[in-house]
This record gives C-alpha cells, sequence and structure tokens, in this order.
C-alpha cells in the first residue's frame, strides 16, 4: 500500500490532482502492478483531506514520538560490542516496520 501513498504525494508534490487514473499512471509507470481496488480506495480516503496539513502533522508528531525513545537511549547503560552488532543486522528492520505503520 505504501507505493500508492507514494504516488499520491508524487502528485501532489507535482501539482496535479489525485485521482484514480492518475494514481495508476505513476503506478504502471514505475512497474508496479495496479489493484484498481486499492487505488480507488486511496483515491476515497483522500477526499476532503489537506493533504498539505496532513504531511505538517505528521512532521510535527514524529519529533515529539522520538523524543522520549531518544531519552530512554541515553539513560540505558552501554552494550557489549557483540550484543550492538546483533541489534544493528534488526535496527534496519525494525526501522522499515516502523515507518509503515506511520502510513498504515
Amino acid at each position: 500500500m505504501m507505493e500508492y501513498i507514494y504516488a499520491a504525494l508524487l502528485l501532489h508534490n507535482a501539482g496535479k490532482e489525485v485521482t484514480e487514473e492518475a494514481v495508476t499512471a505513476v503506478l504502471a509507470a514505475a512497474g508496479i502492478e495496479v489493484n484498481d481496488a486499492r487505488a480507488k480506495a486511496l483515491v476515497s480516503a483522500l477526499e476532503g483531506v489537506d493533504i498539505e496539513e496532513a504531511i505538517a502533522q505528521a512532521a510535527f508528531a514524529a519529533p515529539a514520538a522520538a523524543a522520549p525513545a531518544a531519552a530512554a537511549a541515553e539513560a540505558a547503560p552501554a552494550e557489549v560490542e557483540e550484543e550492538e552488532e546483533e541489534e544493528e543486522d534488526s535496527s534496519e528492520e525494525d526501522g522499515m516496520a516502523g515507518l509503515g505503520a506511520l502510513f498504515g
């Protein structure tokens, strides 16, 4: 579903209207097999939404949500280097999962 949201954001950024046809065209141009029901659901969900306002709210919420995590990380004792290496391997996957949660 992320690719559909990215397509809508790309269209919005380009000053184009976010329509089913436009989302479908962007996804098809990227070589993505389009699910018409998803494109229709996205456009329907965005109906009446001020995308600029939604982006501003998301940008404001992200630092606020990250602050408690940063404070907890500073308070945590130093870990053994071996454990840190193992955690680094999974941190990229965890970051992608967290990013997915932002967009539903």
